[in-house]
């Protein structure tokens, strides 16, 4: 589970590819006014104490010619995004932590699964085993961001396209796949049947995602500087870099 997760974390820079500009008279998912209304709207302590909060005036800038509305998907969709990646990577620290593996080996060739701490254990594992998370993650990308209508021109920022769809109408994928990504059994399909329980479940993603991020970030900054967070003193230092997933298995040469 660390491969992936510590993978999930890097596919960030995937999300940074040059969208396509939306055509003209598109309804895109949010204009500013109803992302203010979102923020206000929100009932978690920092919906009610702060509502709005846009210290770079980030709502107001315009990405790649997409206009301000389209601009405004592509930093709901990169929020919504990361904040599943934090869940994952905070979920898969705590159990990889606590030593928890699958009971099978790691590899075809019968090689164990890593000890240590989780990041500890990505550095342990062969770069063939790094190259092929990074490359499954990369397809899930390409996936989402080729298949219509794009997320900042029609459709909901964070909605991740389904599988089955998208064999059925010839696109997206080559064969059948039988489960989608974030619904593989229907479950929350099934749950949130009204467009009330959609809008406070995407809510809760939301808030959840945010305090995830804080909480790997400061699982990384305990380890890295013990005391760092008074609440964390648990946490084993790392001796590491995080910036250099691929230490260990290939150096650049150094440029004078």
């Amino acid at each position: 589970m660390q491969k992936l997760i510590v993978a999930l974390c890097l596919s960030g820079a995937a999300a940074y590819v040059a969208p396509v500009a939306p055509s003209a008279g598109s309804k895109l998912a949010a204009s500013k006014d109803e992302v203010v209304a979102l923020a206000e709207a929100n009932p978690d302590f920092l919906g009610k104490a702060i509502g709005f909060w846009d210290p770079l005036g980030a709502l107001d800038t315009n990405f790649w010619g997409l206009g301000n509305e389209g601009t405004i998907g592509y930093l709901r969709h990169a929020e919504i995004k990361h904040g599943r990646v934090a869940m994952a990577a905070f979920v898969g620290y705590c159990v990889q932590a606590n030593g928890f593996h699958w009971a099978t080996k790691m590899t075809l060739g019968g090689l164990d699964w890593p000890t240590g701490t989780p990041p500890e254990q990505w550095d342990a594992l062969p770069v063939a085993s790094k190259w092929q998370i990074i490359l499954f993650v990369g397809i899930l990308e390409l996936f989402d961001e080729s298949i219509e209508p794009h997320y900042m021109n029609g459709r909901k920022p964070g909605e991740f396209p389904s599988f089955s769809k998208a064999y059925s109408e010839g696109v997206g994928v080559p064969h059948p796949v039988p489960f989608d990504l974030f619904d593989p059994f229907g479950t929350v399909g099934r749950l949130l049947d009204t467009e009330e329980k959609k809008a406070r479940g995407r809510a809760i993603e939301i808030n959840n995602g945010r305090a995830a991020m804080l909480g790997v970030f400061g699982f990384l900054s305990a380890s890295k500087i013990p005391g760092s967070v008074p609440v964390l003193t648990f946490i084993p230092p790392y001796s590491g870099e995080y910036m250099i997933p691929f230490e260990g298995n290939f150096h650049m040469p150094m440029v004078a």
